[in-house]
């Protein structure tokens, strides 16, 4: 244990469920190994590594969103050469297509693919907020009506565990109970507590324990109460990691950000804490400092479809005008492949190309996607190095330096309240 990290745990800075989980740094079960390797001493920002069947992933991570088992705009060869280690898939439109059969005759999706790194797959709950109109929830499961033909589909905690299974995900997410942010009354505590339910059937239907992790999912709204039950509950089975979930989707930051606070409070200090649904760059760097772990979102992918660039002095969208003459990298300094000179290997692209090419040419969504998904990538890997170093608050400061062009007045309010709770003054 590095004298960092020793220092955080006798100040009790890792967690606070028990006595246990307050100073244990590492957790061993078949399908991984999570160990942390460093802690912020001021803000609760922490990195670790976590040993999964197919590699590595060292944490802070962000992780790619491939919904149908196909990165929208890359090859999995050129997600590899981007360094990263782990990306999703949905369970859901799996099952739709190519279906069960298909991936149980192939092998699961990592031969489907070509994908050699770790996969982690979705569960299927968010889709009874994104398909609503065409879900029916009880306490047996969801019955869907497919989005491609209108034949139905009963997704339970079984048919989760089973469709998952023949994917073959390193990490499974149970079927939890999703309700939109912003539901209020007796419908979140519902949720809450049938999500919980749900994953007990989760686990006793989950075949290969062995080889696949399975992630409990905590729900409850914005209400800190039901939270805080739901992280006793599920911290209580012993499931290798456990995600924040029911959040990013429109409910105002501050509440997001208490939400993640609170959970990453109670949850056991040695595994994985993974706050689902999170893409854009300021909740990344503040979350990471209220101590979550893992990411996903498929904004970097979704907002390169539109020309727009993610870059460290804020987005670009390049299809504007004011591009067509300009014959710089899409961000100076940084070190995809796109914005990499010839001279050292890249492929030294401008920001005209990309104008000439943004949202009428496949190949602009193709080339933004490679800068997009390696800052996030890269974002991380900074992210991490800081609290290897102890300077995440140094880290942090820089961020919103570059991104707002050192205009104090223009950092956003709930980031500036959010940081000031772990210690890291703006």
């Amino acid at each position: 244990m590095s004298g960092l990290l020793q220092k955080s745990v006798e100040k009790g800075a890792l967690g606070s469920i028990s006595s246990v989980s307050s100073t244990a740094t590492s957790y061993q079960g078949p399908a991984m190994k999570f160990e942390l390797v460093g802690k912020c001493s001021k803000s609760k920002a922490r990195a670790a590594t976590m040993k999964l069947p197919h590699g590595t992933v060292e944490t802070p991570m962000f992780m790619p969103v491939g919904t149908q088992a196909s990165l929208k705009g890359l090859t999995y060869e050129q997600l590899k050469d981007l360094g990263c280690k782990i990306c999703l898939n949905n369970t859901y439109h799996l099952g739709l297509k190519p279906g069960q059969e298909t991936l149980d005759t192939v092998g699961g999706a990592h031969k489907l693919q070509g994908w050699n790194g770790n996969i982690l797959t979705d569960s299927g709950g968010f889709q009874m907020v994104s398909l609503l109109k065409l879900a029916t929830i009880t306490e047996e499961g969801v019955n869907f009506l497919s989005p491609h033909d209108g034949s139905p589909m009963l997704l339970t905690p079984e048919h989760s565990m089973s469709l998952q299974n023949s994917i073959g995900s390193d990490i499974m997410m149970q079927l939890d109970d999703v309700v939109a942010t912003l539901t209020t009354g007796p419908r979140v505590e519902e949720a809450m507590h049938r999500s919980i339910r749900w994953l007990d059937r989760c686990i006793k239907s989950h075949k290969n324990p062995d080889t696949q992790n399975l992630f409990a999912i905590i729900q409850g709204g914005l209400d800190l109460d039901l939270r805080r039950q739901c992280c006793a509950e599920m911290a209580a089975r012993d499931t290798p990691g456990i995600a924040i979930g029911g959040l990013s989707g429109g409910e105002d930051k501050e509440s997001y950000c208490r939400v993640v606070s609170l959970c990453t409070d109670l949850l056991p200090a040695n595994k994985p804490r993974y706050c689902m649904g999170v893409g854009y760059a300021e909740d990344l760097v503040v979350s990471v400092a209220l101590g979550a772990d893992l990411f996903d979102c498929v904004y970097p992918t979704r907002t390169a479809r539109f020309g727009n660039a993610i870059t460290r002095f804020g987005n670009l969208n390049l299809r504007s005008r004011k591009y067509m003459d300009d014959f710089s990298p899409v961000e100076e300094g940084c070190g995809c492949p796109i914005c990499k000179p010839k001279s050292e290997g890249g492929l030294g692209i401008t920001r005209s190309f990309i104008f000439h090419l943004a949202a009428k040419e496949t190949a602009g969504a193709h080339l933004l996607t490679l800068h997009n998904v390696y800052y996030q990538l890269e974002l991380m890997r900074r992210a991490r190095r800081a609290i290897l170093q102890d300077s995440y608050p140094d880290f942090v400061k820089q961020f919103f330096h570059d991104l707002y062009n050192g205009d104090r007045e223009k950092y956003p309010s709930w980031a500036i309240t959010a940081l000031k709770t772990v210690n890291i003054d703006l």
